[in-house]
């Protein structure tokens, strides 16, 4: 018995050769961390990336800005320019010999070259064919688009000029002043959008000036609530206190202290106001309160196609479809927003 304990004492022995010495002065790094540290913005971007839908809606959202921006300096046509001779044509792209994209219409049950009929020459294309005034949809689309686009970022500066200022001020006040400024909030929330719009019809001219006239008096107030709701969290937290004791203004513990850490509830909540700001530019237009021709809105195109939606439906399809996808590319981007700006979501 002896013998085999020795044995296997002997067998698992590790020889001495094995060993190194451990210098005292040594500059291996024992303990590496498996992750770099990240800011907060690092760690949002980080968890953005991973939603495959965000990524994608503000990848398009881009590209439309960007294509809205470059035509008004290269447009196909000029979107204001009228021809009589060249109405309600289909639209017709080179290279494409498929009905309804080789410029032939059925007329009376037969297949007929609207272009051909028109004496359109052979190198003019529609891509998007043209309206009941025989201007460029296309250009057109182009045009919309950008003042719908332009009409929302105005909406959204809005909120974060009136929005942000009053609920910063409401909040960290307190006391009278908060109560007052809620129930004139109140008051103003209580007032028809619609209601507002014909008022400043009465005032201005039909225009963008008169939309966002509107949007100024109203639109603003879910974000002065949100970030009034998001001051009185904070304003009771130890760094801030410790500012108010050490002799800070008012003024500077709120944008210093106060706006960066709700800045991702202010970026979300204007993410989600720009789209409702173009249907509501688009809604006015429709319903004839909102620009008006020659200009060109995503609204106005709806509401021009409408009309004639059972003879020439891709006059009322084409920017309906741009319209959704606008709306819901913001949508997406700003849920993905939400929950990259939130650690407390799970991955």
């Amino acid at each position: 018995m002896e013998n085999t304990k020795r044995t296997e004492a002997e067998i698992n022995q590790i020889p001495a050769s094995q060993f190194e010495p451990l210098e005292k002065n040594t500059t291996i790094e024992r303990e590496v961390i498996s992750a770099p540290s990240l800011s907060f913005l690092q760690d949002s971007w980080r968890r953005l990336k991973k939603n495959k839908a965000a990524v994608f809606s503000s990848s398009l959202l881009l590209v439309i800005l960007l294509i809205s921006i470059v035509t008004i300096f290269f447009s196909p046509h000029d979107p204001t320019a009228q021809n009589v001779n060249y109405i309600n044509l289909p639209p017709k792209i080179p290279g494409i010999d498929i009905n309804g994209f080789n410029g032939t219409a059925t007329v009376g049950g037969q297949l007929v070259d609207k272009y051909a009929a028109a004496n359109v020459p052979d190198d003019v294309y529609f891509y998007l064919g043209t309206d009941g005034l025989g201007r460029d949809l296309l250009s057109r689309l182009f045009m919309g688009t950008r003042i719908s686009l332009l009409i929302a970022f105005i909406a959204a500066m809005l909120d974060i000029i009136f929005g942000v200022t009053y609920g910063l001020i409401s909040g960290l006040l307190g006391g009278r002043v908060d109560n007052v400024m809620q129930r004139i909030l109140e008051v103003l929330s209580g007032i028809p959008n619609l209601v507002v719009m014909i008022l400043m019809l009465v005032v201005f001219k039909p225009g963008i000036f008169s939309i966002v006239a509107a949007m100024a008096i109203t639109n603003w107030i879910p974000m002065a609530r949100i970030v009034r709701a998001q001051t009185m969290k904070l304003k009771d937290q130890e760094f801030v206190l410790a500012a108010t004791t050490l002799g800070e203004k008012r003024s500077k513990i709120a944008f210093k202290h106060i706006l960066p850490n709700i800045s991702s509830v202010i970026i979300v909540q204007m993410m989600f106001s720009i789209p409702s700001a173009i249907f509501f530019e688009a809604f006015l237009s429709f319903i004839g309160l909102g620009l008006k021709p020659p200009t060109a809105s995503l609204g106005m195109l709806l509401s021009d196609g409408y009309k004639t939606f059972r003879f020439l439906p891709y006059q009322m399809w084409i920017p309906a479809v741009v319209l959704s996808v606008i709306m819901i590319g913001f949508n997406l981007l700003a849920d993905g927003l939400r929950d990259a700006f939130d650690p407390k979501m799970k991955e």
